[in-house]
């Protein structure tokens, strides 16, 4: 169902794809959008247990999608170095296939909740309580079960 990588030699290990996705703080999600034109949203998210949370609105273009189509892809540059010299850039970078949707689950929607806020404010646990408790109301929760995923870096790193 899902292509394999032409360029075999620079896939990267399942470690370092994962490593990439732990690491990184941001990255690319690609949805089906309005009218078929392909939507690409940049945002904030937490890679856990082979799963991507992300937060949004509970109205919008991405909901939206989401809901029109259940397919996605996410994509996380971890380098972008360019070398004009050579004529190339050095990167690494990881993208995920998977099935999206709105967190509905009472349990998971909150541990997803503090995943994230642990990755991005951590030690402030109280102040995420209070921020978790005045947004509530107004936070979605998607989730990208990983189906395909593959990390990708340019020939010159092999």
């Amino acid at each position: 169902m899902f292509r394999e990588m032409r360029r075999k030699r620079q896939l990267l290990t399942e470690g370092e794809t994962l490593d990439i996705l732990l690491k990184g703080t941001s990255g690319v999600l690609s949805l089906l959008g309005d009218d078929g034109y392909p939507y690409g949203v940049p945002l904030s998210y937490v890679y856990h247990e082979n799963k991507i949370y992300f937060h949004g609105a509970k109205s919008g273009h991405k909901l939206d999608a989401v809901r029109n189509c259940d397919k996605a892809s996410f994509c996380v540059i971890a380098q972008d170095q360019v070398h004009p010299e050579t004529f190339t850039t050095h990167y690494k970078s990881v993208i995920a296939f998977g099935k999206i949707h709105v967190v509905e689950d009472s349990a998971e929607r909150r541990a997803s909740i503090e995943i994230l806020g642990r990755k991005y404010s951590p030690g402030l646990e109280e102040k995420m309580e209070q921020e978790i408790e005045k947004d509530d109301k107004i936070l979605n929760m998607f989730v990208l079960e990983i189906e395909h995923m593959t990390g990708k870096q340019c020939i010159e790193l092999v």
